[in-house]
């Protein structure tokens, strides 16, 4: 073998131990980038899968009480009178309300100004209809979206002392956004933050939910404050006197 072969062989050898040196360390590179996104979407999972049994246990729970509602319009800054009921669920899972309390006084004045003022009370109470059904969509929040939600990839932590915010964005339209704060040593959501609309992007709704528990440790709905901007309408509802259906 004459030495111009010698040569051209071990030129090879070295191409190749290069080549293999350089894969192994594009795949280590890889795989080093690989890992944290691993890692975080490990605790991503474990993290809604925490919330999604807190859930399920807490509605269980709660399913067997009931409580009273107070409800406090401001319209264009004015308050209206509060209205109460109270409330217990359905055996198919679904809240009922029951008025208590005096009925509203009639509307005063001639029987234009009647027609008037039953006109735009029925108006709001057809508004206030719709701001709920909407609401619905969000509190409480729905494992089956969130899980789509985190497939779609609108999910993410946002760590805050030590608790967790987990924020989903585009969770029932486009656009919207909702945060909830969720406590891991309890395994208990204290808060949540809801950004939407009704109908057009233009007519924005917010809710913020404040979260208590009973002293057998039932999660509750303790208040909420609803914004909808478009109409200069700020609903605050309360709930209270949570007591056990039938001694259960």
């Amino acid at each position: 073998m004459n030495a111009h072969t010698v040569s051209r062989r071990q030129a090879f050898i070295e191409f190749v131990v290069s080549a293999s040196n350089r894969s192994m360390m594009i795949g280590a590179a890889a795989l080093a980038l690989t890992l944290p996104v691993f890692t975080q979407n490990a605790e991503m999972q474990q993290k809604l899968a925490a919330v999604k049994q807190s859930l399920v246990l807490n509605k269980q729970k709660l399913q067997k009480y009931q409580w009273y509602e107070t409800t406090q319009l401001n319209l264009k800054g004015d308050d209206k009178p509060a209205t109460q009921n109270l409330c217990q669920y359905a055996p198919d899972g679904t809240v009922l309300k029951t008025p208590i309390g005096p009925p509203p006084p009639p509307p005063s004045g001639g029987r234009l100004k009647q027609k008037i003022v039953a006109n735009k009370k029925a108006e709001m109470q057809d508004y206030m209809g719709d701001v709920k059904g909407l609401l619905s969509l969000y509190v409480p929040p729905n494992p089956q979206k969130m899980d789509l939600a985190y497939q779609a990839g609108h999910f993410f932590l946002n760590p805050v002392g030590g608790k967790m915010n987990l924020v989903f964005t585009d969770y029932a339209q486009p656009g919207d956004k909702m945060s909830i704060t969720f406590d891991p040593a309890s395994k208990k959501i204290t808060a949540m933050n809801v950004s939407t609309y009704m109908g057009e992007a233009k007519d924005i709704v917010t809710l913020d939910v404040l979260m208590s528990s009973l002293p057998d440790g039932t999660n509750f709905v303790l208040k909420t404050v609803l914004n909808a901007t478009a109409k200069k309408l700020v609903v605050t509802t309360t709930n209270s006197n949570y007591q056990k259906v039938g001694g259960l």
